[in-house]
């Protein structure tokens, strides 16, 4: 079969320019011809750039990848500082419409797939499958208020000493096994150097998982009402290898609150990439998995 054509478009949003590829696997268009819905798979604050091996297992669908405002490409217009999921579910609403194919399948990991659930809640319609990997929202864990802290305390960091001692913080959070102890501030600050950060402050206040998206992100309590009621199938996941884990945990008690089953897929919270980053999951096991989580839908 032969690599699908990507094509490169923008939308305008409030407040940023937003990029997203479609790769066509379809003659005359995202929105030609039968079969089924285009696949849009996102992440946040990760671009459309750590999808690339995902996609690269769905050559019969036309897939559409995106980068989150104030990430890769898409850069905001406004000059604000943090980006609510409210905010991304908006530019997420505007790239779909703007393909004119109808419902989407939508995969959604990490950031996005938070951002994914406010979508959901707001635009039912424009989803027909939803796959919601490993939200982080602290808010639905029964350790929330010492785990909104942490996040908290992560993001003062990074405004306070910079990347690398911020970044070490986040390694060792979302690595943690099992709930936040309350007496956590105790705990010796991880070093930098331990994982090959740097040590000194660049300046630099532009990152966008530290600074735009770890408060908004963390703190956002979906709206399990309409999300119930929504016309969406919905199906919450989590890595095998992430069981215990921060953003694990916290898709057991949405699945929990919706009513329906965790999906266990392989791997970990990075389990669709193929080397993006210098992580390695195990993409072709994953994608098997989501094609078949989709397959259900039709």
């Amino acid at each position: 079969m032969t690599e699908p054509e990507t094509r490169t478009h923008t939308v305008e949003a409030d407040g940023a320019t937003v990029h997203y590829d479609v790769r066509d696997a379809r003659t005359g268009g995202a929105g030609a011809g039968a079969g089924e819905p285009v696949l849009l798979l996102i992440g946040s604050p990760m671009d459309a750039s750590g999808f690339r091996t995902l996609a690269s297992y769905f050559p019969d669908r036309t897939v559409v990848t995106y980068d989150p405002r104030a990430a890769g490409r898409s850069v905001r217009t406004d000059g604000a500082a943090q980006t609510t999921p409210e905010e991304h579910a908006e530019d997420l609403r505007l790239v779909i419409e703007a393909l004119a194919a109808g419902p989407v399948d939508l995969f959604a990991s990490s950031g996005g797939a938070v951002n994914a659930l406010a979508l959901v809640a707001r635009h039912p319609s424009l989803v027909r499958t939803l796959v919601a990997h490993e939200p982080p929202t602290a808010q639905v864990l029964p350790d929330r208020e010492a785990a909104l802290a942490i996040c908290a305390d992560i993001h003062a960091t990074y405004l306070r000493e910079g990347t690398g001692p911020a970044m070490a913080k986040f390694i060792a959070t979302v690595g943690r096994k099992g709930p936040f102890p309350d007496e956590w501030r105790e705990e010796p600050a991880p070093s930098p150097a331990d994982f090959g950060l740097p040590t000194e402050d660049d300046g630099s206040r532009d990152d966008p998982l530290l600074g735009q998206n770890m408060l908004g992100c963390t703190a956002f309590r979906p709206d399990f009402a309409a999300l119930r009621a929504a016309s969406t199938r919905i199906v919450i996941a989590a890595g095998k290898e992430s069981e215990g884990e921060f953003a694990a945990r916290a898709a057991a008690e949405v699945a929990a609150a919706l009513g329906t089953p965790l999906a266990v897929f392989p791997s970990h919270h990075g389990g669709f990439l193929g080397g993006e980053f210098g992580q390695q999951g195990a993409p072709a096991e994953f994608a098997e998995a989501l094609r078949e989580v989709l397959a259900a839908s039709g």
